[in-house]
């Protein structure tokens, strides 16, 4: 009996407990329940800006002379002599001669020339006297009719002109083949390529070197049709004095940033078949002399970054880059502090800012937060970047 009780008392004991707990919970009054309030997403905005702005494009290309050609001789002949700046990489200035081939024979033509010339004066003196000997040898006789132009000798008077003109025309060849034996080029520039030495023979035709000319460079840019909308240029734009676009060129040469300034001269009138762009041309003058940086020149060959300005100026609202959502997407926060999702009209961007032509108003509250889940509607509350400053 005693080992009975021991064992069934604490089964007792734990029952009776259980049942004054859940007594206790049963009596004690529920809690009260709180709403929770509802909390509102806070997002950073800017107010939307207009401006009236000149628009520019980023684009880059290679240095090219606007004039590059091969010398190449008229006349046939030894080289007897090469100046010292028809060497590749060298200076040379216009009208300098910069190769000289032997003249000794076309010098001897020209005296022959010369002689011929002489004949054919002598030959047309002849033949005028004897036609103011026919023609006083006709009125003499005092014969009815009219005579011929052969009988007063006028046909040989021409023939006599002919050849005389015929003669000074060989002579002026002769006298122009001289004056070919000495290679020179109009303009300032210099030598790319140099492929003939002294003492070599060289015959009509033959490519001796190859220079260009460096008062003025060109640098072809590739533009987007949206780059040329953005810089109202039609293509096959013309460029005179007062509409030439201003174009900012830069190229790093170790470790300094070079910087030389030039205009757009002409736009292609069709679009590239390869690369569907269209090709603005940009000149640069005397990018060897005033037109270097310096002292650095823009080299031919030197690969430039370009910024092209507009020319007119546009009406545009100013929104921060940030505020750019997936291309063409603003949020703006109206004045129920309801979140709305527009789509803009893009004029322009660049790192800071965004350039809109439709879309947006002045003093319209931009977004500029990142928002993992917008929707249109949601009520949200703006907070000032210039407050919060």
């Amino acid at each position: 009996m005693k080992k009975l009780l021991k064992v069934v008392a604490p089964i007792i004991v734990l029952i009776v407990s259980i049942g004054v707990v859940q007594a206790l919970s049963a009596a004690k009054p529920a809690p009260e329940k709180k709403e929770e309030a509802h909390r509102l997403v806070s997002l950073y905005v800017d107010e939307v800006t207009s401006d009236d702005v000149t628009l520019s494009v980023k684009t880059q290309g290679e240095v090219r002379p606007k004039t590059e050609i091969d010398l190449v001789p008229q006349v046939s002949g030894r080289i007897v002599a090469i100046s010292e700046t028809f060497a590749e990489g060298a200076e040379f200035a216009p009208g300098e001669t910069l190769i000289k081939i032997d003249d000794t024979d076309y010098k001897l033509a020209v005296i022959r020339a010369e002689a011929r010339v002489a004949e054919a004066k002598v030959a047309v003196q002849r033949e005028l006297a004897n036609a103011k000997i026919k023609e006083d040898h006709w009125l003499d006789k005092r014969t009815t009719g009219k005579p011929t132009p052969f009988a007063l000798n006028k046909p040989q008077v021409m023939e006599a002109e002919s050849k005389l003109l015929a003669a000074e025309a060989d002579l002026k060849e002769a006298r122009l083949n001289v004056a070919r034996t000495e290679i020179n080029v109009p303009f300032l520039g210099h030598v790319r390529e140099r492929n003939v030495g002294v003492g070599q023979y060289v015959t009509a035709g033959t490519r001796l070197g190859r220079v260009f000319s460096t008062d003025v460079v060109e640098i072809r840019l590739p533009l987007t049709d949206a780059q040329l909308t953005e810089l109202n240029l039609p293509m096959g734009f013309m460029a005179d004095e007062f509409n030439a676009p201003i174009v900012n060129f830069t190229a790093r040469i170790g470790n300094k940033t070079h910087n030389w300034t030039g205009r757009i001269a002409r736009t292609h009138a069709s679009v590239d078949q390869q690369t569907r762009l269209i090709y603005a041309i940009a000149e640069v003058e005397d990018p060897y002399g005033l037109g270097a940086d310096h002292g650095t020149p823009m080299a031919v060959g030197m690969f430039v970054h370009a910024e092209i300005a507009g020319i007119h100026s546009q009406p545009a609202m100013v929104l921060p880059r940030l505020a750019l959502r997936n291309a063409d997407k603003v949020y703006v926060i109206n004045d129920q502090n309801r979140l709305e999702i527009r789509t803009v009209e893009i004029i322009s961007t660049s790192e800071e800012t965004v350039l809109v032509g439709k879309g947006v108003e002045v003093g319209d509250k931009v977004v500029t937060s990142t928002i993992p889940a917008a929707v249109d509607g949601m009520e949200v509350r703006a907070i000032s970047r210039a407050q919060q400053s």
